[in-house]
Protein backbone atom coordinates (compact mmCIF):
# COMPACT_ATOMS: atom_id res chain seq x y z
CA UNK A 1 0.00 0.00 0.00
CA UNK A 2 2.65 2.47 0.90
CA UNK A 3 4.43 1.98 -2.78
CA UNK A 4 0.95 2.99 -4.15
CA UNK A 5 0.41 5.76 -2.35
CA UNK A 6 3.81 6.77 -2.82
CA UNK A 7 3.92 6.30 -6.72
CA UNK A 8 0.39 8.11 -6.97
CA UNK A 9 2.00 11.00 -5.05
CA UNK A 10 4.59 10.91 -7.63
CA UNK A 11 2.46 11.05 -10.36
CA UNK A 12 0.59 13.86 -8.87
CA UNK A 13 3.50 15.71 -8.14
CA UNK A 14 4.94 15.56 -12.04
CA UNK A 15 1.74 16.78 -13.32
CA UNK A 16 1.02 19.69 -11.31
CA UNK A 17 4.63 21.03 -12.19
CA UNK A 18 3.88 19.81 -16.05
CA UNK A 19 0.99 22.25 -16.01
CA UNK A 20 2.85 24.85 -13.45
CA UNK A 21 1.58 25.24 -10.24
CA UNK A 22 2.12 25.94 -6.79
CA UNK A 23 0.83 23.34 -4.38
CA UNK A 24 -0.76 26.20 -2.75
CA UNK A 25 -2.39 27.27 -5.81
CA UNK A 26 -3.79 23.77 -6.06
CA UNK A 27 -4.81 23.26 -2.72
CA UNK A 28 -6.83 26.73 -3.44
CA UNK A 29 -8.27 25.70 -6.59
CA UNK A 30 -9.34 22.25 -5.47
CA UNK A 31 -10.53 23.50 -1.90
CA UNK A 32 -7.84 21.24 -0.14
CA UNK A 33 -5.94 21.81 2.95
CA UNK A 34 -2.04 22.48 1.97
CA UNK A 35 -1.09 20.18 4.49
CA UNK A 36 -3.36 17.54 2.61
CA UNK A 37 -1.92 18.23 -0.51
CA UNK A 38 1.88 17.69 0.78
CA UNK A 39 0.68 14.58 2.26
CA UNK A 40 -0.51 13.38 -0.95
CA UNK A 41 2.35 14.41 -3.36
CA UNK A 42 4.43 12.83 -0.33
CA UNK A 43 2.41 9.80 -0.33
CA UNK A 44 1.92 9.67 3.31
CA UNK A 45 -1.70 9.32 5.29
CA UNK A 46 -4.77 8.04 3.67
CA UNK A 47 -6.51 9.43 0.99
CA UNK A 48 -9.89 10.90 0.98
CA UNK A 49 -10.98 9.40 -2.93
CA UNK A 50 -13.44 12.51 -2.95
CA UNK A 51 -10.52 14.57 -1.94
CA UNK A 52 -8.33 13.43 -4.55
CA UNK A 53 -10.67 13.34 -7.48
CA UNK A 54 -11.11 17.40 -6.45
CA UNK A 55 -7.41 17.48 -7.00
CA UNK A 56 -7.81 15.55 -10.55
CA UNK A 57 -10.55 17.54 -11.66
CA UNK A 58 -7.60 21.01 -11.44
CA UNK A 59 -5.29 18.95 -13.06
CA UNK A 60 -7.26 17.35 -15.72
CA UNK A 61 -6.57 14.15 -15.19
CA UNK A 62 -9.23 11.02 -14.26
CA UNK A 63 -8.61 8.60 -11.48
CA UNK A 64 -8.59 5.85 -14.14
CA UNK A 65 -5.37 7.96 -15.77
CA UNK A 66 -4.06 8.77 -12.50
CA UNK A 67 -4.00 5.15 -11.29
CA UNK A 68 -3.42 3.15 -14.50
CA UNK A 69 -0.43 0.76 -13.97
CA UNK A 70 -0.33 0.82 -10.44
CA UNK A 71 -0.35 -1.99 -7.73
CA UNK A 72 -0.55 -5.57 -8.18
CA UNK A 73 -1.50 -5.80 -12.03
CA UNK A 74 0.62 -3.11 -12.93
CA UNK A 75 1.52 -3.29 -16.78
CA UNK A 76 4.71 -6.44 -16.96
CA UNK A 77 7.30 -4.01 -18.99
CA UNK A 78 9.17 -1.62 -17.74
CA UNK A 79 10.83 1.11 -20.52
CA UNK A 80 14.00 3.28 -19.72
CA UNK A 81 13.87 6.27 -20.72
CA UNK A 82 16.47 8.70 -20.05
CA UNK A 83 19.61 10.68 -22.42
CA UNK A 84 22.14 8.83 -24.13
CA UNK A 85 24.60 7.69 -20.70
CA UNK A 86 21.88 7.85 -18.28
CA UNK A 87 22.87 4.06 -17.92
CA UNK A 88 19.54 2.84 -19.97
CA UNK A 89 21.41 -0.33 -22.05
CA UNK A 90 23.46 -1.36 -18.53
CA UNK A 91 20.62 -1.60 -16.13
CA UNK A 92 18.18 -2.81 -18.47
CA UNK A 93 20.36 -5.81 -19.46
CA UNK A 94 20.83 -6.27 -15.63
CA UNK A 95 17.06 -5.94 -14.80
CA UNK A 96 15.88 -8.24 -17.69
CA UNK A 97 18.37 -11.06 -16.16
CA UNK A 98 17.04 -10.36 -12.50
CA UNK A 99 13.24 -10.59 -13.49
CA UNK A 100 14.18 -13.46 -16.24
CA UNK A 101 12.30 -11.05 -19.37
CA UNK A 102 13.70 -9.74 -22.61
CA UNK A 103 15.16 -6.84 -22.99
CA UNK A 104 14.99 -4.88 -25.75
CA UNK A 105 16.50 -1.74 -27.28
CA UNK A 106 13.78 0.41 -29.45
CA UNK A 107 16.69 1.81 -31.47
CA UNK A 108 18.26 -1.63 -31.99
CA UNK A 109 15.18 -3.18 -33.49
CA UNK A 110 14.33 0.12 -35.52
CA UNK A 111 17.65 -0.53 -37.14
CA UNK A 112 17.09 -4.23 -37.95
CA UNK A 113 13.76 -3.09 -39.45
CA UNK A 114 14.55 -0.22 -41.30
CA UNK A 115 18.20 -2.15 -42.71
CA UNK A 116 20.45 0.50 -41.90
CA UNK A 117 22.03 2.62 -38.97
CA UNK A 118 19.94 5.29 -37.28
CA UNK A 119 22.62 7.71 -39.10
CA UNK A 120 22.06 6.21 -42.39
CA UNK A 121 18.26 6.85 -41.58
CA UNK A 122 18.07 10.11 -40.49
CA UNK A 123 20.59 11.58 -43.49
CA UNK A 124 19.12 9.56 -46.19
CA UNK A 125 14.95 9.30 -45.16
CA UNK A 126 14.80 12.25 -42.38
CA UNK A 127 13.81 12.41 -38.85
CA UNK A 128 10.30 12.15 -39.85
CA UNK A 129 10.96 8.51 -41.35
CA UNK A 130 12.63 7.71 -37.85
CA UNK A 131 9.72 8.91 -36.12
CA UNK A 132 7.52 6.46 -38.26
CA UNK A 133 9.71 3.83 -37.77
CA UNK A 134 9.80 4.43 -34.13
CA UNK A 135 5.99 3.82 -33.54
CA UNK A 136 5.67 1.46 -35.43
CA UNK A 137 8.51 -0.56 -33.57
CA UNK A 138 7.06 0.47 -30.38
CA UNK A 139 3.33 -0.53 -31.20
CA UNK A 140 4.53 -3.82 -32.15
CA UNK A 141 6.78 -4.32 -29.03
CA UNK A 142 3.72 -3.58 -26.80
CA UNK A 143 1.98 -6.22 -28.53
CA UNK A 144 4.38 -9.12 -27.65
CA UNK A 145 2.49 -10.74 -24.43
CA UNK A 146 4.87 -11.46 -21.50
CA UNK A 147 7.18 -8.79 -19.70
CA UNK A 148 10.24 -7.14 -21.20
CA UNK A 149 12.43 -4.26 -19.79
CA UNK A 150 12.70 -1.89 -22.76
CA UNK A 151 15.40 1.13 -23.53
CA UNK A 152 13.85 4.03 -25.20
CA UNK A 153 15.68 6.57 -27.50
CA UNK A 154 16.83 9.19 -25.29
CA UNK A 155 14.07 11.31 -27.53
CA UNK A 156 11.21 9.17 -27.82
CA UNK A 157 9.44 11.84 -25.06
CA UNK A 158 9.67 14.41 -27.85
CA UNK A 159 7.38 12.39 -29.87
CA UNK A 160 3.87 12.85 -28.53
CA UNK A 161 2.10 10.19 -30.18
CA UNK A 162 5.04 7.31 -29.18
CA UNK A 163 5.71 9.03 -25.77
CA UNK A 164 1.42 8.62 -24.58
CA UNK A 165 1.95 5.15 -26.01
CA UNK A 166 4.94 4.18 -24.22
CA UNK A 167 3.12 5.65 -20.75
CA UNK A 168 -0.01 3.77 -21.20
CA UNK A 169 2.02 0.42 -22.05
CA UNK A 170 4.57 0.40 -19.70
CA UNK A 171 5.68 1.26 -16.44
CA UNK A 172 8.09 4.30 -17.42
CA UNK A 173 11.28 4.61 -15.42
CA UNK A 174 13.12 8.27 -15.69
CA UNK A 175 16.99 7.31 -15.57
CA UNK A 176 18.91 10.63 -14.07
CA UNK A 177 22.33 11.47 -14.19
CA UNK A 178 24.19 14.46 -14.33
CA UNK A 179 25.56 15.87 -17.64
CA UNK A 180 28.78 15.19 -16.69
CA UNK A 181 28.29 11.62 -16.12
CA UNK A 182 26.40 11.30 -19.60
CA UNK A 183 29.09 12.41 -21.12
CA UNK A 184 31.83 10.38 -19.41
CA UNK A 185 29.76 7.14 -19.76
CA UNK A 186 28.97 7.56 -23.35
CA UNK A 187 33.11 8.09 -24.08
CA UNK A 188 33.85 4.96 -22.37
CA UNK A 189 31.82 3.51 -24.13
CA UNK A 190 33.88 4.13 -26.98
CA UNK A 191 31.56 7.00 -28.16
CA UNK A 192 33.17 9.85 -29.23
CA UNK A 193 30.29 11.52 -31.24
CA UNK A 194 29.01 14.34 -28.26
CA UNK A 195 32.16 15.54 -28.18
CA UNK A 196 33.66 15.32 -32.20
CA UNK A 197 33.52 18.89 -33.17
CA UNK A 198 31.79 20.21 -30.30
CA UNK A 199 34.07 22.18 -27.37
CA UNK A 200 30.61 22.76 -25.62
CA UNK A 201 29.12 20.02 -25.25
CA UNK A 202 28.52 19.70 -21.75
CA UNK A 203 26.71 22.67 -21.91
CA UNK A 204 24.57 21.61 -24.73
CA UNK A 205 23.54 18.34 -23.06
CA UNK A 206 22.49 20.66 -20.58
CA UNK A 207 20.26 22.52 -22.03
CA UNK A 208 18.73 19.65 -23.89
CA UNK A 209 18.22 18.58 -19.72
CA UNK A 210 16.43 21.31 -19.34
CA UNK A 211 14.34 21.24 -22.34
CA UNK A 212 12.82 17.62 -21.87
CA UNK A 213 12.83 17.61 -17.86
CA UNK A 214 9.14 18.39 -17.62
CA UNK A 215 8.73 15.47 -20.01
CA UNK A 216 11.31 12.81 -18.49
CA UNK A 217 9.36 13.66 -15.22
CA UNK A 218 6.32 12.70 -16.49
CA UNK A 219 7.34 8.73 -16.01
CA UNK A 220 6.30 6.75 -13.21
CA UNK A 221 9.20 6.84 -11.68
CA UNK A 222 12.64 9.34 -10.87
CA UNK A 223 16.22 7.02 -10.24
CA UNK A 224 18.88 8.61 -10.04
CA UNK A 225 21.76 6.31 -11.39
CA UNK A 226 24.73 8.68 -10.27
CA UNK A 227 23.46 8.17 -6.44
CA UNK A 228 22.05 4.81 -6.39
CA UNK A 229 24.62 2.92 -9.30
CA UNK A 230 23.41 0.28 -11.82
CA UNK A 231 22.67 -2.21 -8.37
CA UNK A 232 20.78 0.26 -6.62
CA UNK A 233 18.68 0.83 -9.84
CA UNK A 234 18.00 -2.79 -10.10
CA UNK A 235 17.02 -3.57 -6.77
CA UNK A 236 14.71 -0.71 -6.29
CA UNK A 237 12.71 -1.65 -9.51
CA UNK A 238 12.66 -5.56 -8.67
CA UNK A 239 10.97 -4.60 -5.15
CA UNK A 240 9.52 -1.32 -5.92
Amino acid sequence: MEHILTEVGARLRARRRTIGLTQAELAQSADVSPRFLVQLEKGQGNISVQRLAEVCGVLEISLSELFQGVGPARPMKIALVGLRGAGKSTVGRNLADRLNVPFMELDTLLEQQAGMTLAEIFELRGEGHYRTLEREVLESVLKEPGGAVIAAGGSIVTATQSWRLLREGTHTVWLQASPASHLERVRAQGDLRPMRGRPNAQQELEAILRERSSLYAQADRHLDTDKLGVNGVVEALRHG
